[in-house]
């Protein structure tokens, strides 16, 4: 195996999305979407040079490359042992067109000499049915087709064609304009039709940046992570992935290798919660509309994941063409999670839709009507809270009644009585308020270990768990009650591993867990700072913002000796922990500017 690095830039636009590396290596993108057969797939290839287009500047001395400032545009400069240099910008058109979104399966990359006569070599190896290379194309007057099966794909530029199917090196003396994407004729002048959609591409994410609303510590940072979440969610059909990769493994030589390109209703509650938090509820809106789509009607059980499209198929596969990232696989296409019974998913969609009764900024706001498509969810809650399921963290290989699925269950019953208060709906709510009740006092008296000294993983366990330290954020036990004083002390001694934190460390299906859960690090400063411990915890976070990489991205593990990240990526989970503890432990505009805290 290889040692890899997730060391990765994310450019998408709501449809489509890709990741990059520092010198401007493609080296992941699913076509049409971001469950679609990779075009790009080196990530996940191990040592076979597939599926991945670049810029090779001969004799290579550095690659300098960053995001353009509040948006999900990269630019990279390679420069050469000469001072040569060429600028690489890459995005995904995304902007307001004839009153609505353009968002093209589509990416755009823009190659600019800067300094000298940079000497170049533009490579472009694509792949179908999961690692298996292109083997047939052709040329027409300025584009190239790569034949793909059921989605060709289709590479339009302004470059010599035939130095990039012969991967001729030439000497770049002119701006170079490159789009990829299906197979459609460009219309319009390449050109100025690439410099068009940048600068549109460009003032829509500066705009929407600055409409949203920060504390003011760590502005940066939650811009990064806003951003991101913003490019895992298909607008199309409202899905909000859990990250945009599958199989990168959770630890090294781990078995772990999971595919995430899929929406978990748990991940996007997060997801839903933290831009809600910083003032972007568009993406709430679409995610109750996907979340209808699946619950209204519907007599069978609410399943944890769903694709972005909900009614396709997720049947678990091991993709054979392809070694894995740094050669550790398997390479899994599908997720069998999708068969397990995981009850916290009921608790998750109520959560996520509560705002919509409460947020007076929404210009359509929840009403009996949604009420009524919701409460259901409530009922299967109330009917399954203690009975055995899988958990949050997905055991395949065992059932408990866990802490975690029980109180999301008591949550979702809770957030129903207030919604029907809210709506004057008096009946209603006195009934969930005693379903509320009959879960809660059952929970917390069989989740309270007196010899742990703490609240465990399961109902009548031994075992910790780092999910606990949800149960005060959920509303169901005060933060300072000293029962959770002494779970979240038992968790540092257990569970954390210097400032890392991991999920569990009893031994699993696929034995002892190795790496730390990043999210794991956020809830328990967010405890910390609950209980008290606020210096302590703005410490840790900023330790914890030391973990992402260049680009101020993170995956969804991270090694508790090496720091190394690890898991797919970017996580959701990941990325909404960061911004929900941010405005959580960030000073506020009054602290810094009215009361002269420095």
């Amino acid at each position: 195996m290889t040692d890899p690095n997730l060391d990765l830039a994310v450019i998408g636009n709501g449809r489509t999305a890709a990741l990059l590396d520092a010198a401007a290596r493609i080296v992941w993108w699913c076509l049409p979407r971001y469950d679609g057969d990779p075009v790009f797939c080196r990530l996940v290839a191990g040592a076979e040079e597939k599926g991945f287009t670049d810029i090779v500047v001969e004799r290579l001395a550095e690659a300098r490359s960053e995001y353009i400032r509040n948006t999900a545009i990269v630019t990279t400069t390679l420069i050469d042992h000469n001072d040569a240099a060429v600028r690489v910008t890459d995005f995904a058109p995304r902007f307001p067109t004839y009153g609505r979104t353009f968002r093209p399966p589509q990416l755009v990359r823009i190659l600019q000499p800067v300094a000298g006569l940079p000497r170049v070599t533009i490579r472009f190896r694509p792949t179908h049915r999961y690692g298996e290379l292109v083997a047939s194309r052709s040329s027409g007057s300025n584009h190239i087709r790569y034949w793909r099966d059921e989605v060709p794909v289709r590479l339009t530029t302004d470059a010599p064609l035939s130095y990039i199917e012969n991967e001729a090196p030439f000497v770049l003396t002119r701006p170079v304009h490159m789009v990829f994407g299906v197979d459609e004729p460009f219309d319009g002048a390449l050109e100025t039709t690439c410099r068009d959609f940048f600068e549109r591409t460009r003032d829509y994410w500066l705009e929407w940046v600055r409409r949203l609303a920060f504390s003011v510590d760590w502005q940066d940072e939650v811009i990064r992570a806003a951003i991101t979440l913003k490019l895992s969610s298909f607008e199309e059909t409202g899905a909000i992935v859990a990250a945009l990769t599958t199989s990168i493994p959770e630890g090294p030589g781990s078995g772990r290798t999971w595919d995430y390109r899929y929406c978990w209703m748990r991940d996007a509650f997060f997801v839903v919660r933290a831009l809600n938090r910083i003032g972007a509820t568009k993406t709430m809106e679409d995610f109750i509309s996907y979340i209808l789509a699946i619950a209204a009607g519907r007599t069978e059980p609410l399943r944890a994941v769903y694709g972005i499209v909900h009614s396709e198929p997720l049947d678990e596969r091991i993709a054979a063409n392809l070694a894995g990232y740094g050669g550790d696989g398997p390479v899994r296409i599908g997720n069998a999670a999708v068969a397990q019974e995981q009850h916290d998913v009921y608790g998750s969609v109520i959560l996520a839709a509560t705002p919509m009764f409460f947020d007076r900024r929404l210009p359509r706001p929840g009403d009996e009507g949604l009420f009524r498509q919701i409460e259901p969810l409530g009922e299967q809650a109330a009917k399954i809270a203690l009975t055995p399921d899988s958990g949050i963290w997905e055991y395949r290989g065992r059932k408990s009644v866990h802490t975690h699925s029980a109180a999301m269950c008591w949550a979702g019953c809770q957030r129903l009585e207030a919604i029907a208060e809210h709506l004057g709906l008096q009946a209603r709510s006195q009934y969930w308020n005693a379903a509320a009740q009959k879960i809660g006092a059952g929970l917390l008296e069989r989740a309270w270990n007196p010899k742990r000294n703490a609240f465990t993983g399961a109902l009548d366990g031994d075992d910790l768990d780092a999910s606990v330290l949800l149960l005060p954020d959920l509303g169901l036990i005060e933060p300072k009650d000293p029962k959770f004083v002494s779970t979240v002390e038992a968790i540092e001694r257990e569970l954390r591993r210097e400032k890392h934190v991991m999920r569990y460390v009893a031994a699993d299906d696929l034995g002892l867990p190795e790496t730390a859960f990043l999210i794991c690090r956020f809830w328990l400063i967010d405890a910390l700072w609950a209980i008290g411990r606020r210096e302590e915890a703005r410490e840790m976070f900023v330790d914890a913002l030391a973990l992402r990489n260049r680009f101020g991205l993170l995956s969804e593990d991270a090694h508790p000796v090496t720091g190394k990240l690890w898991g797919n990526f970017p996580q959701t989970y990941s990325m909404s922990g960061l911004i929900l503890t941010a405005q959580r432990v960030s000073r506020t505009w009054e602290d810094r500017y009215w009361r002269g805290w420095s």
